[in-house]
């Protein structure tokens, strides 16, 4: 088989569109058996800024994007000046042919930082700021354009449809550039209507008019350019039943089939999504047979609301979560240690973006490591589990609630933007194997005749666990330190058992939780370089690492997944053997590497960052750790891919 490997990019105003036309298009080349891998980039404006969705098509598994686009769809002028250097020689750019006179420096969305080092290139390849000649000189290194009279197309829909107004439907440009896209690729049109007709299954009527602007765009570019794109874009043959959902979704979904019957949350990016999807499928038919699973979702008044009616629902038995981002985390925090103080088994999704304060509140950010794990007043435990990759994130949003029932403790699982707001092509998720795992719980019949003791002292820290309600098992939860019984108590003797008492908790994760669920391993054990990574930009990596391998480097990738408590001695094992280590990570510090420093005392001996609000692409880890592995790289390269 042929190799395929196509980047598709549309873009334009918020609000026009854009992640409507990624979605049917992802789902398109889905339904031909290629597998899709996306990211959104939006502002955090409601409309009108610029916003784009990069999708890469492959026959095979894909799990970041690369730099390069082969066709951009722009909806305006901005998406051509923004990502016009994206397209490579060979690659395509759709443009509406009644834009081509734009003085593009007087575009008033383009923010006045972009205009100055936009008017210092202009100035330096001898161009005028009109439209027409920038596509031009693109011309010159090899990408075609392709002009679409997006207006007259309209006026045909309108005339087919009798609708009087265009501005009625203007938004179908986005299903113009789809119909455009996949025409000059030659892919098979029925797949591209199953497509629309599955986004837009809840309205009929949309569904029509969209198939007949699909239709009328495809028909154009297959007469007006006959020759297409220098790129033909297979339908392969699979019997594999696969999903296509972003992280949001995977998470939503695995709590839902985890047991989770209780969401709280007060709307933030890039977390709400979460639960707005939960919302949408409130009861979920699962594949488990004869299960059906509902959950209530709640939006409550803010952050500290959240998280302390979470707690109390997880009190009465309910498996429970919210989710947020950032500053809504900060307002948690006091509700948080007071579930750490009363081992409460709560589950945080923590979606981190752009920080600090607002900072970039759609994009993406990997900074609050640090503060996850050690958000709170006092010292208490609680687990730290980061997701890798959108499968990654299904999966542990079902042991995140294993994990707090099992040790009686707060879980936080870490995800970042990219990861939310990331689409990806999968194999259906397996859920023979999920179990359920509720801990030491007791019922009435194991409370007959007995003084409970909900904080019991034992050698685990772990004590026997009662639901609110269960008759014989009464008992109290305060803010304060607190005896067996759960009575306030100021005595020494007794603080100093019981802050152990909770801190041994941390001990029993460490020696009953499996190496395999705290880190993942790739590449060859005895590699003389080992990549040291969390998070996101496990994707690119991954590629990254196969290509490099491929060209002969010794190369291997400790992904850690339980950052808190860290598995420091394996962690220790793996690292003491490499000749480099190289710490690849988005935020400023290294963090993650420093935490390995301060709890092994082993250092990082290069560093390979980025923190400029957009994910990490294979294209730039690639070229970063072969400067390293050819020994040309400084201890610290920053990455700045992205627009």
């Amino acid at each position: 088989m042929a190799e395929v490997d196509f980047n598709w990019m549309a873009g334009g105003p918020q609000g026009s569109g854009v992640d409507a036309a990624a979605n049917i298009f992802g789902r398109a080349c889905g339904y031909g058996g290629l597998y899709v891998y996306g990211r959104r980039e939006y502002h955090s404006n409601i409309k009108g800024l610029h916003s784009y969705f990069h999708l890469r098509v492959s026959n095979h598994e894909v799990s970041a994007n690369l730099n390069d686009v082969d066709l951009l769809a722009a909806f305006d002028a901005e998406a051509v000046v923004r990502h016009i250097g994206e397209v490579v020689p060979g690659g395509g750019i759709i443009v509406d042919k009644d834009q081509l006179e734009t003085r593009t420096l007087t575009i008033p969305t383009l923010p006045p930082e972009f205009k100055s080092v936009f008017q210092n290139y202009l100035k330096s390849q001898g161009l005028s700021d009109r439209l027409g000649d920038l596509l031009e000189n693109a011309k010159k290194r090899g990408v075609q354009v392709f002009q679409v009279p997006y207006m007259e197309l309209l006026k045909q829909i309108a005339n087919r449809l009798g609708i009087d107004k265009l501005s009625k439907i203007m938004r179908m440009i986005n299903v113009l550039t789809i119909g455009v896209s996949f025409g000059l690729v030659d892919y098979d049109i029925k797949l591209v209507e199953k497509a629309v007709k599955t986004f837009f299954r809840e309205r009929p009527k949309i569904v029509e008019m969209n198939i007949l602007a699909l239709k009328i765009a495809y028909e154009y570019a297959k007469k007006s350019f006959p020759e297409g794109l220098n790129f033909r874009l297979p339908k392969l043959q699979t019997n594999e039943e696969r999903i296509f959902l972003s992280g949001n979704q995977a998470v939503a979904v695995g709590k839902v089939l985890g047991g989770c019957r209780i969401q709280t949350y007060y709307p933030i990016t890039p977390a709400a999504d979460e639960s707005e999807y939960i919302e949408a499928h409130e009861i979920l038919g699962t594949r488990i047979p004869g299960v059906d699973a509902g959950v209530v979702v709640l939006q409550t008044e803010d952050e500290i609301a959240a998280i302390n009616m979470a707690s109390g629902a997880t009190l009465t038995g309910a498996r429970a979560s919210t989710s947020t981002s950032g500053p809504g985390f900060s307002l948690m925090v006091e509700g948080l240690s007071w579930a750490g103080n009363n081992e409460v088994p709560v589950v945080i999704t923590y979606y981190q973006r752009g920080a600090p304060s607002t900072g970039l509140p759609t994009r993406h950010g990997q900074d609050d490591l640090r503060f996850a794990i050690h958000a709170g007043h006092g010292e208490f435990p609680r687990i730290v589990l980061a997701s890798g990759d959108i499968k990654e994130c299904f999966y542990d949003a079902i042991t995140a609630f294993n994990y707090a029932e099992r040790f009686q403790l707060p879980v936080i699982h870490l995800i970042d933007k990219a990861l939310a707001n990331s689409s990806q092509t999968f194999p259906i998720f397996e859920t023979k194997e999920v179990k359920i795992q509720r801990g030491n719980i007791l019922g009435e019949d194991k409370l007959k005749d007995v003084e409970y003791r909900r904080f019991s002292f034992t050698e685990t820290g772990v004590s026997p666990r009662v639901f609110l309600g269960t008759r014989g098992g009464i008992h109290w939860y305060t803010g304060d330190e607190h005896n067996e019984f759960g009575h306030i108590s100021e005595e020494s003797a007794n603080r100093t058992k019981m802050v152990e008492k909770r801190m041994k908790k941390l001990e029993a994760v460490d020696r009953e939780v499996p190496i395999n669920e705290k880190v993942n391993f790739f590449g060859d054990k005895n590699a003389e370089n080992i990549i040291i990574s969390w998070g996101s930009p496990k994707g690119a990596i991954l590629e990254s690492l196969n290509k490099l391998t491929g060209e002969g480097f010794s190369l291997a990738f400790l992904q850690v997944r339980m950052v808190h408590p860290l598995p420091s001695k394996h962690v220790a094992e793996v690292l003491q053997k490499a000749k480099k280590i190289i710490d690849v990570e988005m935020n400023y510090s290294g963090q993650l590497g420093g935490i390995i420093k301060e709890k092994t005392g082993i250092s990082m001996d290069f560093q390979i960052l980025k923190y400029n609000g957009r994910p990490m692409t294979t294209t730039e880890v690639y070229n970063a750790l072969k400067i390293v592995l050819s020994g040309q790289a400084p201890r610290r390269q920053v990455l700045t891919y992205g627009s």
